[in-house]
């Protein structure tokens, strides 16, 4: 059975379906035979036995009462046989029930009691089934006579004769309309699964353009909106992976670059000045800082992204960690003369990694300070839950397409990529896996001049 598909165990259901309804259907009409018709005719044979022998009342069998039984025998629909002795039965049917005689001796102790003695079973010679009964008749010294009463039993298709054709154009009835709604819900069922199928091969060749947009809402068009939720996501990371890819590339391609080709003057030209040496080997330097930087937060982003790294939490005083981390941006802040404004509430306390969260504020402020043209404002106060962190800049403002691709590995609004701003365009996305590690929330928006990030950090992590 586990090596059927699944339309064949639909078929499989279908066909036990109808040979069940055809199984009930025999049975039920079986049972009304049996249990129905039968019973009434054994209960009309005992009142029309019991009524006929009360014809007499404790006297002789006289020709009048016998005449009248026979006129009933002639009017009833039953077959009336009338003897004064027991004996005399058999000349009257002279058939066998069930191929044994008619009275055994055990019937003729019955009857002696005056109790009536109930007969069914098949008769050869009227080939079908008889139900009878003989009824004693009592005089005043005992039993003067006996009643016998049967009637040959219709068979099953005579007595359905009339309604037979009405079931079986009920029946065909349906059926037919079984079979449209089965063959309805094949389509809707099998037509989905086997596009489905379908599209599944081709997400495993690479392809995840595919989408099914069923507007279903039962279990197919969930599963139809999970695949194109699934299709869209590995068509999403596919083309993150490629992007990926080109922009490490070309991270990589330019620090090296810068190395090899000084090297190579450094080399061509050691016997010359010695200050043109220095500066090509700082340039190396400088270059090489900047290429194990690149690949320090790259293994580190790897890292918060796979939960590879475990906070080390401890309740912080994150009013001093971010004045302490904006220490480190004074001389930075004076060279570009930009002016800071901050609004700090020293009394928060957080629990959280303090290194990350250090290096959430150091991130977000190095930005700020690369694009800001003459402000920047920082404020750190309470919130509903926890802490805001919020640090906008003015100058170079972030274009609304770009704004729901910021903290994607490498993504930097500069799109000619100078070396003017510096920066691996890793910091962002470091920042956002660190909120996410501490459950909190990153945004980022634009309003009119300025570029504005928003920080929510809880109060307190849940427990696992």
């Amino acid at each position: 059975m586990n090596n059927l598909n699944l339309s064949k165990k639909m078929l499989i259901v279908f066909l036990g379906s109808i040979t069940c309804t055809i199984l009930f259907s025999f049975f039920f009409i079986h049972y009304l035979y049996t249990d129905l018709y039968k019973e009434q005719i054994k209960e009309s044979i005992i009142y029309q036995g019991n009524r006929t022998a009360s014809h007499y009342h404790y006297g002789e069998l006289s020709d009048s009462i016998i005449e009248k039984i026979q006129w009933y025998n002639i009017v009833s629909e039953y077959e009336i046989i009338v003897v004064d002795r027991l004996d005399d039965l058999t000349s009257h049917f002279p058939y066998r029930i069930n191929y044994q005689s008619l009275i055994n001796e055990n019937d003729e102790k019955i009857l002696e009691t005056g109790k009536p003695v109930m007969k069914e079973g098949y008769v050869d010679e009227l080939k079908r089934e008889i139900f009878g009964g003989i009824f004693p008749i009592k005089g005043e010294n005992g039993l003067i006579g006996f009643i016998y009463i049967y009637v040959p039993l219709a068979a099953i298709q005579d007595v359905f004769h009339d309604s037979l054709p009405l079931m079986v154009l009920v029946g065909s009835i349906f059926f037919f309309i079984l079979f449209l709604i089965l063959q309805r819900v094949w389509r809707s069922l099998f037509e989905p699964l086997q596009t489905l199928q379908i599209y599944s091969e081709e997400v495993s060749k690479g392809d995840y353009s595919n989408r099914l947009n069923m507007l279903r809402t039962d279990e197919i068009g969930k599963l139809s909106t999970a695949f194109d939720s699934m299709s869209r996501s590995l068509e999403e990371q596919d083309q993150r992976k490629k992007d990926f890819t080109s922009n490490i590339v070309h991270e990589l391609r330019t620090p090296l670059t810068y190395i090899s080709g000084y090297a190579q003057l450094s080399r061509d030209k050691i016997d010359s000045s010695s200050d043109d040496v220095k500066q090509y080997l700082s340039t190396i330097e400088k270059e090489t800082e900047r290429l194990k930087k690149l690949i320090h937060d790259l293994v580190e982003l790897n890292h918060l992204e796979q939960d590879v790294y475990s906070l080390v939490n401890e309740p912080i005083a994150i009013a001093q960690l971010l004045l302490d981390t904006l220490e480190l941006f004074v001389i930075r802040l004076e060279e570009k003369d930009i002016q800071l404004r901050i609004s700090i509430d020293e009394e928060l306390i957080l629990e959280g990694d303090p290194k990350r969260l250090q290096q959430v504020f150091y991130n977000t402020i190095d930005n700020a300070v690369k694009y800001a043209a003459q402000s920047i404002a920082i404020h750190l106060t309470a919130s509903k839950h926890g802490v805001q962190y919020h640090i906008a800049n003015d100058g170079v403002t972030i274009g609304d397409e770009d704004i729901d691709h910021i903290g994607e590995r490498f993504f930097r609004t500069d799109k000619a990529r100078t070396r003017t701003t510096g920066g691996t365009g890793l910091g962002l996305s470091i920042v956002k896996e660190i909120v996410r590690l501490h459950e909190g929330t990153f945004t980022i928006s634009n309003e009119t001049t300025e570029t504005i990030v928003v920080i929510e950090l809880p109060e307190q992590m849940r427990k696992e």
